[in-house]
């Protein structure tokens, strides 16, 4: 059996393009002692892999040169060596953009799946895995959102950014979302529900932008982008205001020259809140807002935005198309049938 693999062939210089990605051929693994054999099913596209292929370690140890790309999938065990888990089932796990993985107990993000009949199995690797979880926890741990409250977020119709819109519109905020075409726009307040966008692309002053659809001001900005849009938010900050940094995708493509923030003086003169997170840090609140994300879908109140590519060879392209900005919700490769 050959397993194939989307490996690093070349680190990026600015937006990935597909030639910095390889896909070659290596054997299926056998699983030892405490672990189990997985079939990846979608690979969920991060923009946070970014920041692994530039050979610099962050939260994560970099990708090497020839190194399979690291991603959150879902996936079917084929062979399991650890306690809990049987073949067939169905998991989320931090795998490898390849056919088989192996995966144990200490998987980042793992869980295991209980697909319901109706659902399409790709939702657990967005709106209902990982974006879907991003969204929820951060609004809710992090926010500490309120009925009343005007909420602001990023990247509004990308995948956790089109979640966390609906979410906060459910739980009765004022939401704004900030978006990069008319079209963004169109969709996060014809489909998601949002009050108002603003398209930065069309802005000459991004702050007076936000400033005229929140004209009471923000309490909670939900931070999927950083540089000058965080730095704008900053200007519109109620006192007490919370700031969930969930990313900084205008800096992923230059990680090497981060946008300057000028702004940070709002912290104290506003008396601000801004934390940073990441979902690993937070499993424990991940079956809530499972259920939670179920209940709202299963009524009706809850749209999932997704963006699938067909076929694990075009994983690179697919990767530099999110990177581009050239897709809205959420991005996943579905691996070729066996």
């Amino acid at each position: 059996m050959i397993n194939r693999q989307m490996v690093l062939k070349s680190h990026p210089h600015g937006i990935p393009l597909p030639s910095d990605f390889e896909m070659v051929e290596a054997d299926v693994p056998n699983p030892g002692p405490g672990e189990m054999l997985v079939r990846n099913l979608y690979f969920s596209l991060e923009a946070a892999i970014r920041g692994w292929l530039d050979g610099k370690a962050n939260y994560f140890e970099p990708i090497p040169l020839g190194g399979a790309i690291r991603g959150p999938s879902v996936a079917r065990v084929v062979k399991s060596n650890v306690e809990g888990f049987e073949p067939g089932e169905i998991i989320f796990g931090l795998h490898h953009w390849e056919d088989y993985s192996l995966s144990d107990a200490n998987t980042v993000l793992l869980s295991k799946l209980q697909p319901k009949d109706g659902i399409p199995l790709s939702y657990y690797s967005g709106g209902l895995g990982g974006s879907g979880h991003t969204a929820y926890v951060g609004l809710h741990e992090i926010g500490k959102i309120q009925a009343g409250d005007t909420v602001v977020v990023s990247a509004a119709a990308g995948a956790t950014g089109s979640m966390a819109c609906q979410i906060a519109k459910l739980r009765g905020c004022r939401v704004v979302g900030i978006v990069g075409s008319a079209d963004k726009a169109r969709l996060i307040t014809e489909e998601l529900g949002a009050d108002a966008a603003v398209n930065y692309k069309h802005c000459d002053d991004l702050a007076a932008a936000i400033s005229a659809a929140c004209p009471e001001g923000v309490d909670v900005y939900f931070d999927n982008v950083g540089g000058r849009t965080l730095d704008a938010v900053l200007t519109c900050m109620n006192t007490f205001g919370r700031v969930i940094g969930c990313g900084m995708i205008s800096d992923y493509n230059n990680q090497d020259n981060p946008t300057p923030i000028y702004n940070m003086w709002k912290l104290v003169e506003k008396e601000l809140t801004l934390r940073g997170f990441l979902l690993y840090s937070y499993m424990d609140q991940v079956p809530a807002a499972m259920d939670q994300l179920h209940t709202w879908l299963e009524q009706g109140e809850l749209k999932i935005l997704e963006n699938i590519t067909e076929g694990l060879p075009n994983a690179g392209w697919a990767y530099s198309e999110m990177m581009k900005g050239a897709t809205i919700g959420k991005n996943l490769v579905k691996v070729d049938s066996e």
